[in-house]
Order: C-alpha cells, then sequence, then structure tokens
C-alpha cells in the first residue's frame, strides 16, 4: 500500500501526483523519509490530552499549508528535521510509551499516512498498547483519512478559517473550509464525539478553533457551522494563543495579538449556540514559552 501511495501522491487535496518513491517532493516537501523534529512528553495540549506525564508528541517536518504565522514555522516551511526510518519510527511510540506517556500525538502527519499506518503496526506488535491521536491542520482528503479507520482513535483537526479569501491570503490554501469540513464529519463517522476513561480521553473528535486578530465573524460561522452538522456531544477548544511570529508581520492587520474581549464574546456566543463541551485557554497561553524547542530530541 505504501508504494502505491507513494508513486503518485494525492494524500492531501493539493493533490500534487508527484512520484515520491524517485525522491521528487510535492508542495509540502515531503518526499519518501519520514522526517521527523523532535519527540517528546508534551504537556501544553488539552487536559484530557497531556494529563499525568504528558502527550507522546511526534514532530513530523513540512506542511500542506503555508500559515503565515506559524508557531512551528522551522519545522513546517523551514523543514528542519531528520530523516528516520518506519522501523525507527516504530520504536520512538514504544520508547514514548515507556517514558509514561498517555497516547501518541501525532502532530502534522497528514503527508506521511502510509508511512504511519505502517509504523503503527509495526509497533503494535511490539507492545504499544495507547491511544493513538492524529493532530491536524484540518487541511485533509476524506479519502486518504479512510485508510485511518481502526487506526487512529482520537482525531484533533483545526478549522482555521471558513472564507478563502482569507485561506488563501494567509495560508495559501484554496477551498480549505470544504476540505476541513468534509474531513471533520468523515472524523466524526469514525470514532464519533469523546469518549474519556478517567483524566484521559480514549476515542473520539475534539475540533481545534485558534481566533485570529480581526477573524470574529470567520470564528461565528465556523461555530454555526459545528452546532448545525454536528451533535451537541462533540467537544472544541476555542484557543486564544495567537502570536504574530514568523511572517505576520508583512499583514498589519495580524501583526498583534487578538484582544481578551473578543476571545470571551466567542467563548459566550458557542454556548448560547449550544456547544457546551469542550476547553478553553488562559488568555495567558499566548506565549512563546509554550511553543516547543525543535532540537531533535527523541528521534
Amino acid at each position: 500500500m505504501e508504494s502505491i501511495l507513494l508513486k503518485k501522491c494525492e494524500l492531501c487535496p493539493r493533490k500534487c501526483g508527484i512520484n515520491r518513491l524517485d525522491g521528487k517532493v510535492g508542495y509540502c516537501g515531503a518526499g519518501y523519509n519520514v522526517k521527523l523534529s523532535k519527540a517528546m512528553l508534551h504537556k501544553w495540549e488539552e487536559p484530557c490530552i497531556s494529563f499525568g506525564n504528558g502527550s507522546g508528541a511526534v514532530f513530523f517536518t513540512n506542511c500542506s499549508m503555508s500559515c503565515v504565522f506559524c508557531q512551528n514555522f522551522d519545522i513546517s516551511q523551514e523543514r528542519f528535521g531528520k530523516d528516520v526510518s518506519i522501523e525507527r519510527l516504530s520504536d520512538i511510540y514504544i520508547i514514548l510509551q515507556e517514558k509514561g506517556a498517555q497516547n501518541i500525538n501525532l502532530v502534522s502527519p497528514t503527508h506521511y499516512i502510509p508511512q504511519i499506518i505502517e509504523s503503527i503496526k509495526i509497533a503494535k506488535q511490539k507492545g504499544l498498547n495507547l491511544p493513538i491521536i492524529y493532530n491536524s491542520n484540518g487541511y485533509e482528503s476524506a479519502h486518504a483519512l479512510k485508510m485511518l479507520e481502526g487506526i487512529v482513535d482520537v482525531y484533533l483537526p483545526d478549522i482555521k478559517y471558513y472564507n478563502d479569501i482569507y485561506s488563501v491570503k494567509y495560508s495559501k490554501t484554496p477551498h480549505y473550509f470544504k476540505y476541513a469540513s468534509e474531513s471533520v464529519l468523515e472524523m466524526y463517522r469514525q470514532v464519533g464525539s469523546p469518549v474519556f476513561e478517567g483524566e484521559g480521553i480514549k476515542k473520539g473528535v475534539i475540533i481545534r478553533h485558534l481566533l485570529l486578530p480581526g477573524l470574529l465573524p470567520e470564528s461565528k460561522k465556523i461555530l454555526d457551522w459545528i452546532a448545525k452538522n454536528l451533535p451537541k456531544s462533540i467537544y472544541i477548544s476555542l484557543m486564544c494563543q495567537y502570536i504574530p511570529l514568523y511572517k505576520a508581520k508583512d499583514y498589519p492587520e495580524i501583526n498583534k495579538k487578538i484582544s481578551k474581549k473578543s476571545y470571551e464574546w466567542l467563548i459566550d456566543y458557542a454556548l448560547s449556540i449550544g456547544l457546551e463541551n469542550g476547553f478553553i485557554q488562559d488568555f495567558e497561553s499566548a506565549d512563546t514559552s509554550f511553543t516547543p524547542y525543535f532540537n531533535l530530541e527523541g528521534l
């Protein structure tokens, strides 16, 4: 399966169609080899993910989007990382489990779906028994996600934008909402609303949304769509952690943090339309101290 899918890559909506087996790379920058930047116990995700010793976060290099404000730009767009084999990737999961990780958290994994599926199968033969989290920017192909059914336990997708004007301007990502909304519905079909065991999530979808400066109307439309198309048992994670990093300085309208008033309004609006399950952040979350330092740790 791995070779067939990488020979004409259509894993994300861009459908580059390049042959990654020949060492070529598409828009995302990923070739045949899996490239990682860090594997760590991560304590700054949602509480049900990072409880106890923390989440076993595996950060994949490269990305299908080009967000001008990306906090992980050094790995998403500047391609910092190290090539690892599928066998080594499976060992990394086991090492994180042995360190006490509560789950395996695959961060920006889209462009490595075939290799990830194989690595998880190998790791389970070695004793991996943790929930698998697929932590995604939301720009996904529902067709590709179908391959993950029975592999992924928890989906943690973003829905970043509603309008193409903004998804293209700030992330060079056409038709973002079309693909993100279709993908969230596919994720929900596979694993449903969250199921918890003790402090942790065992299965289900949590939808993340990051409020951007000046885009409160966008956020409202996204919440309206969630309330209309998913059951009230769905969980959302409303984030205020936006910091104007990377190239945000070139866009004056987003070269600032969001206002506390806007974030509080969004929380109140979510509650008013029946979205009562989920997570909010302390306003102090908009701080670079919570951003991982990528140094090849754990690889």
